[in-house]
């Protein structure tokens, strides 16, 4: 007697191995919003609105014709245009081509990151108290345990496999301090664990003082001259309007690389060549995320002004492309206050149980629909 295959249905089904996908959650709210005479104004997400760079546009369609495969590994003037952007824009230095991998967008890195580097059962996975979701989603993927943490301290005699920064962070807007990025530096090389920073809003910073911006773990003041056991992840979805092209960028410990460009050979994860040429554009020039800068500047001293005045408290907010903002009640219950407005915001719940009592409100939208929020708010 043969024995019984066991039958697809007894696999784990992704609604087992995953979170829930936590935007399904707004879809009453954004109803509601969507009721208003004047239409939905959202600022639940992070999406931009304004027009691709004209110069990213050219190089897209100059290099339309490519009927071949792309490589993984990817142009080497791609990866040598974002060595000289990293260098220029954030003084880091010692990168090498070997040292840069061109990615799909920088969400699908993000959650195969643990997975491809060889992180699984039994292993630990740290990640920011307050989080985009896809950390805690990587985790799952590569069937590893997850601990939302700030503190080293929280980890006690156990030492984790891989542990995520966000700086500036995603909900809260938070810069960190160049002493804390060296302490986590030397914390994780003392104990072997991976350090992934993701950067993808490294260029979006507002108010701060000198010498107090955002800076990258890759920055020798950091590092120590060294980018051994440190990768940094980077996105052109913000930064340059690029999100529809999917443009991104991982970047740090060559032998780390090297594993990532090894299982990703092997799964066919290529960046189009048309996009690679975008990416190039994109990363060359500086004009367009100046201009860019002060678009967002200006909508979020907007929403800031306009929220503060309707008698909300906005917390960190010094980078990123959101305000993390809170009236000290549920954040649903101020999900729902915003909804009957006309306004969709996301719950700070979301990101984690610190984020209870916060929501987090984007400043993508564009300048008409930022003025209607405005109008909105009681003042």
């Amino acid at each position: 007697m043969k024995p019984e295959r066991a039958s697809a249905q007894s696999a784990p089904s992704v609604s087992t191995r995953l979170p829930d996908f936590p935007w399904d959650k707004l879809t009453a709210h954004a109803a509601t919003a969507r009721a208003h005479p004047d239409g939905i104004v959202d600022l639940s997400v992070g999406t931009p609105v304004d027009p691709t760079p004209e110069v990213v546009q050219a190089a897209l369609c100059a290099a339309a014709d490519a009927p071949g495969y792309p490589t993984t590994l990817g142009l080497e003037a791609t990866r040598q245009a974002a060595i000289d952007w990293l260098a220029r824009r954030f003084g880091v230095t010692g990168l090498g081509l070997d040292g840069v991998l061109p990615v799909i967008g920088s969400k699908e890195l993000i959650a195969s990151m643990a997975l491809h580097l060889g992180v699984g059962a039994g292993d630990l996975i740290g990640y920011p108290a307050l989080a985009y979701p896809t950390y805690e989603v990587g985790a799952a993927l590569a069937g590893a345990r997850a601990m939302a943490t700030d503190s080293l301290t929280s980890f006690g005699p156990e030492t984790p496999k891989l542990l995520w920064l966000n700086s500036p962070s995603n909900p809260t807007g938070r810069v960190l301090p160049i002493d804390h990025l060296r302490k986590v530096v030397d914390w994780c090389r003392e104990r072997g664990t991976i350090l992934v920073s993701d950067e993808c809003y490294l260029e979006l910073a507002w108010d701060a003082a000198p010498g107090s911006g955002p800076i990258s773990v890759l920055h020798p003041d950091v590092c120590g001259g060294s980018h051994e056991g440190i990768l940094s992840v980077h996105s052109l979805s913000k930064r340059s309007n690029l999100a529809g092209y999917r443009c991104a960028f991982v970047a740090g410990d060559p032998a780390l690389v090297g594993e990532l460009l090894a299982v990703r050979k092997n799964l066919g994860l290529q960046m189009p060549a048309p996009q690679q040429r975008a990416m190039i554009a994109a990363l060359e020039d500086d004009a367009h995320v100046v201009e860019q800068h002060a678009t967002y500047a200006a909508r979020r001293a907007r929403l800031r002004t306009a929220l503060e005045g309707a008698g909300f408290t906005i917390d960190h907010s010094e980078g990123s492309l959101y305000l993390w903002a809170t009236r000290d009640e549920a954040c649903w219950d101020t999900v729902q206050w915003f909804a009957d407005l006309g306004i969709l915001v996301a719950p700070g719940e979301f990101y984690g149980a610190a984020g209870r009592r916060h929501v987090r409100v984007a400043f993508t939208a564009s300048d008409e629909r930022v003025t209607a929020a405005v109008e909105r708010l009681p003042s």
